[in-house]
């Protein structure tokens, strides 16, 4: 239990009604996780609107209301407080319960279109090579320590956020690295957290079913740099045309990386092979084990960050040398008998698929070809639809479309949509095959001595989501299980 006043420390309320003199269980947004005692916030969300069911939560035993507009009709014992947005006070709220975890750790996130996952799963293995109990909030996997957590999220909400980190201040941890989505920006998910420091990738056209335009996508990026303390630093890609943008209105302390520009942290690529890169990493000679120009930013990216984090260089060096990419990003399989090579890609976006294209390009050997197997998404942008076909078509000699997760959507029409993005002098050397696991095997068929099977847009996913139903499905173990057979 926790004094009401101690919550809402630093909180303005437009408006309250009932007393402030009491205690309290959890904070809760969720109307029917509500139990006696609990604060509830009504969030006006993208489905639907918490204040409908404040009825409800106070019927489950809320003792204290959050909302935007005070009902008309008050309950009895019940306290409302009024706020200008229920979103942004959550994460207050959710702060000061579990006191302010955020600042008793160095918490660095990482935004972008592209490379989020890779860049925080790598400064994870970076720092706990280094010798630090660390943090970690992916797409993939959160982690406290070695302790694994379930992912549900990119970004979890306000609350579930200030919990788990308070959990690794708990277990001693010192550094924390999250991913911070455009969503997580936009909805005040992370209001509320202090960061030591925040690092831009890149960005590309994603998310234009949420946020409606780019000028949208790019403003919720930049917000989060504008938010950061001054005690913070910003990192940016100056090498991606929008990377100064973010830095614009921050009070944060500025810093650049690059691989073609004059920036703070440069880094240069010597040789990029299946055997990993050769780097000129801050003037020194570096060879990583990750593959691709892609996988230089990402290394650079964590360099500069444990750098400004006060890390030796030469131990930063030899840690980073040693690391492996994320789950499902650029995971590649052999099938020595053959001479073939598969790789399982997350890249659901096109800039993303465009650039492990150009990477297996570049790698490829001989007369060997490019098989490439992708799909696209339900219930999501479907302007990009057209846009992957036609990177698939433009950098491969052989192109099979095929379903991702297809969710609610008819998966015959997120086909036709990517059909109408083939080139005409391409329709020759694309099939379309709606069935995953068929077109990956269709893949591997027509595969002969050299080539490179490319298997696009699901990378770490373990399932298939249809009409709700997540049905198992692995892209690198079919791949696996293919190889092993043949």
């Amino acid at each position: 239990m926790r004094r009401l006043t101690n919550i809402l420390l630093n909180i303005r309320p437009q408006e309250t009604a009932g007393s402030l003199s009491r205690t309290v269980n959890k904070i809760e947004f969720d109307s029917r996780k509500v139990e006696k005692d609990d604060i509830f916030v009504a969030v006006r969300g993208t489905q639907a609107d918490g204040h409908a069911y404040i009825p409800t939560a106070i019927a489950k035993g809320a003792s204290v209301i959050v909302c935007e507009k005070t009902p008309r009709d008050k309950a009895q014992n019940v306290t409302y407080i009024q706020v200008e947005n229920s979103a942004k006070t959550l994460g207050a709220l959710a702060a000061n319960y579990y006191e302010h975890p955020s600042r008793d750790l160095q918490l660095v996130g990482v935004t972008g279109t592209n490379g989020k996952t890779t860049t925080v799963t790598l400064l994870y293995d970076l720092f706990t090579d280094l010798g630090y109990k660390v943090g970690l909030i992916s797409t993939i996997e959160n982690k406290i320590g070695k302790t694994v957590i379930p992912s549900t999220h990119t970004t979890p909400d306000a609350v579930s956020l200030q919990k788990l980190l308070a959990e690794m201040v708990a277990a001693g941890c010192s550094y924390a690295f999250m991913e911070v989505s455009s969503h997580a920006v936009h909805q005040e998910r992370i209001a509320g957290l202090t960061f030591a420091g925040a690092v831009f990738s890149n960005i590309s056209h994603d998310h234009l079913d949420y946020h409606k335009t780019f000028r949208d996508y790019i403003d919720a990026k930049k917000m989060f740099f504008d938010n950061l303390p001054k005690s913070a630093f910003a990192l940016t890609n100056v090498d991606d045309k929008r990377g100064m943008v973010m830095l614009q209105n921050t009070r944060a302390t500025k810093y650049t990386y690059s691989l073609q520009r004059i920036a703070d942290f440069k880094a240069k690529i010597l040789e990029n092979t299946l055997a990993g890169l050769h780097l000129d990493l801050d003037g020194t000679e570096f060879f990583g084990r990750l593959i691709g120009k892609f996988n230089a930013y990402n290394l650079l990216a964590c360099y500069a960050v444990a750098r400004l984090l006060e890390q030796e260089k030469t131990e930063v060096m030899a840690a980073l040398s040693n690391l492996k990419s994320a789950a499902g990003r650029f995971d590649y399989l052999t099938d020595p008998r053959r001479n073939l090579i598969g790789i399982v890609d997350y890249a659901h976006t096109p800039d993303a698929l465009a650039k492990v294209l150009q990477t297996i390009n570049q790698l490829r050997v001989g007369e060997g070809k490019i098989i490439t197997v992708v799909g696209c998404g339900g219930d999501r942008d479907k302007n990009k639809r057209p846009k992957m076909a036609k990177i698939a078509c433009d950098n491969s000699q052989q192109v099979i479309l095929t379903n991702d997760n297809p969710r609610t959507e008819d998966p015959q029409q997120i086909l036709r949509d990517m059909e109408a993005g083939i080139p005409p002098y391409a329709t020759q050397k694309v099939l379309t095959i709606a069935d995953r696991a068929q077109a990956i095997k269709t893949a591997v068929r027509l595969a002969v001595k050299n080539d490179i099977i490319l298997v696009a847009g699901k990378g770490h996913e373990t399932y298939q989501e249809v009409n709700g139903v997540r049905l198992d499905f692995d892209d690198k173990e079919i791949l696996r299980n293919l190889f092993s057979e043949e």
